[in-house]
């Protein structure tokens, strides 16, 4: 865990230095939330899909940035370093920690402008609003990173990236669309329960198989 932290520490005081990942999503929030307001000026927004476009904005903004957790190792050429002198798993650990705590930090940077910006986006059930944002971007964080070390060594990784993940993502984004839409129009913890057992058991299944297979990804 001492190396996990110490991978964990080093990508953060990375991102202080460059703030490459936080700038580059933040520019693709505004921008998309810019379009969704020129585009949805003076109509009324279902709740099924205010939740749908909320779950496309945080897609995209994670694709757009977590790809960079191995590619940045990858291009500075400290991949190398990392496998002779650290374990895989603890490689993992701290790739997703980190990648975990940008997703949870870009989730509240675009919840509360989507809240602002999107007036029929009103959350009637903030526990199931919080636990499907809580779990779903863990689960979203565990699958692009595995991923994103998966096309770390490929020739075309901007466009492999989406693209692989998308498929591997859809039972995720399903779940989470369906319970954010039932926070909107103010569904009980039992009604989304069903979605929470998806979330959390992809999370668990999509981590565990990582952890098992990272070190042929990582090595090969």
């Amino acid at each position: 865990m001492k190396a996990a932290a110490a991978i964990l520490s080093k990508d953060f005081y990375s991102e202080l230095r460059t703030r490459y990942a936080l700038n580059s999503l933040i520019m693709f929030v505004i921008v998309t939330l810019s379009i969704i307001l020129f585009s949805t000026a003076g109509e009324t927004v279902s709740p099924s899909l205010s939740a749908g476009i909320l779950w496309i904005i945080i897609f995209f903004a994670a694709m757009s940035g977590l790809s960079r957790s191995f590619v940045s190792e990858e291009e500075r050429g400290t991949a190398m370093t990392l496998q002779l002198w650290v374990k895989p798993s603890s490689v993992l650990i701290g790739k997703l920690a980190f990648n975990s705590l940008l997703i949870y930090v870009l989730n509240a940077l675009i919840i509360v402008a989507y809240l602002v910006t999107m007036p029929s986006f009103a959350v009637k059930a903030p526990l199931v609003f919080f636990l499907t944002i809580l779990i779903g971007s863990f689960g979203l964080a565990s699958a692009s990173t595995f991923i994103a070390a998966i096309i770390s060594k490929a020739n075309s990784k901007g466009t492999l990236y989406p693209v692989l993940s998308f498929p591997i993502l859809l039972p995720l984004l399903i779940s989470v669309i369906d319970a954010t839409r039932l926070s909107v129009e103010g569904g009980s913890f039992a009604e989304a329960l069903g979605d929470f057992k998806i979330m959390f058991s992809y999370s668990v299944v999509v981590t565990t198989v990582a952890i098992v297979l990272f070190d042929f990804v990582w090595r090969d």
